[in-house]
C-alpha cells in the first residue's frame, strides 16, 4: 500500500470494514451484505449502484446506526457506530409526510424533535425550500403538492439541522423522468453550496455517474463490491454531459460490470 492510499484512508470520514449482514427467515439464513468494506471523505458524493436485493438499503440502514450488522463494523470520524447516528439526515423514496401538516410544518418535525431553536430553524427551513423551488408552496398540504414537491420537501427536512452526513436510499426511483432530472439538478447544487458528504443508493447508472465523485459497483445477493470507479467529469454537470463519450465510457464500464455478473443480459 502506498503512501497516498495510506494517507487517503486516514483521511476517511465514514469506515465500512468487512460488513457482512444475514438475515434470519423461516426458511433460512440469508446473507444479504458479504464482507463490505469501504470508506467515505469528508465532503465526498458516494453512490452505490447494484440489482435489487443486492443490500443496498440494508447497507444505508447499518451505515445511520438504525440496523446492527452480523458481524463487521462501521465507524465514524473513528468511532465505531453501535447505536441510531444523530448526526444525519434521511431520505427515503417515499417522502412519508404528515397530511395535516403544511410544507413547512413537515419540514419543522425535524426542528422540532430534536429541539432546535424555532425562530432560526423556521428561517432555515424557509431558505431551504426556496433553494429547491418551493418559495410561495410553504403553507401547502401534502395533497396540494406534486409527487416532485413532496420529495422536495423530505430532503429539506433532512437538511434543517446541517447534518453533517446525508443518506439517501432511492430517493428519486418514483418520479418521472422530468422530474427525476430536475432533482438531480437540485440535489447537486445543494451538494456544492452546502460541501455535503452524501451516501447515495440508486438502481440508476446514469444519476449515480452524473452525481458521484465515486461510483459502487455492487454484486447481486450477496452484496459484495465489485468494484469502486472514480468519476472524474468536471462539475457542475449538466444534463448535456450525459451525451459526451466520457460520460458513455464511464455508464458502460458500470454497464459491462452487469452484464458479466448476468443482471443484465443482452439477446
Amino acid at each position: 500500500m502506498g503512501a497516498n492510499t495510506i494517507a487517503a484512508e486516514d483521511q476517511a470520514y465514514l469506515r465500512i470494514e468487512n460488513l457482512c449482514k444475514v438475515y434470519a427467515t423461516r426458511d433460512g439464513e440469508v446473507r444479504a451484505l458479504n464482507d463490505i468494506s469501504f470508506s467515505q471523505r469528508r465532503g465526498e458524493f458516494l453512490s452505490h449502484v447494484g440489482p435489487s436485493g443486492c443490500g443496498k438499503s440494508t447497507l444505508l440502514m447499518i451505515a445511520a446506526g438504525l440496523l446492527a450488522p452480523s458481524s463487521g463494523a462501521v465507524r465514524v470520524g473513528g468511532r465505531k457506530v453501535d447505536r441510531p447516528r444523530t448526526d444525519i439526515g434521511i431520505v427515503f423514496q417515499n417522502p412519508v409526510l404528515l397530511d395535516w401538516r403544511t410544507a413547512l410544518g413537515n419540514v419543522m418535525l425535524q426542528a422540532e424533535a430534536r429541539k432546535l431553536n424555532r425562530k432560526e430553524a423556521e428561517a432555515r427551513a424557509g431558505t431551504l425550500l426556496e433553494s429547491v423551488g418551493l418559495g410561495g408552496f410553504e403553507e401547502r398540504y401534502p395533497h396540494e403538492l406534486s409527487g416532485g414537491m413532496r420529495q422536495r420537501v423530505s430532503i429539506c427536512r433532512a437538511l434543517i439541522h446541517n447534518p453533517d452526513h446525508l443518506l439517501m436510499d432511492e430517493p428519486f426511483g418514483a418520479l418521472d423522468a422530468l422530474t427525476r432530472d430536475q432533482l438531480v439538478l437540485d440535489l447537486q447544487a445543494l451538494v456544492s453550496e452546502r460541501h455535503m458528504t452524501v451516501l447515495f443508493i440508486t438502481h440508476s447508472i446514469a444519476e449515480a455517474v452524473f452525481l458521484s465523485d465515486r461510483v459502487v459497483v455492487m454484486t447481486p445477493r450477496p452484496g459484495c463490491i465489485d468494484r469502486i470507479i472514480d468519476i472524474k467529469l468536471p462539475r457542475p454537470r449538466t444534463l448535456a454531459m450525459r451525451e459526451t463519450p466520457e460520460f458513455a465510457e464511464y455508464s458502460r464500464q458500470i454497464l459491462d460490470l452487469f452484464l458479466a455478473r448476468g443482471v443484465l443480459r443482452e439477446h
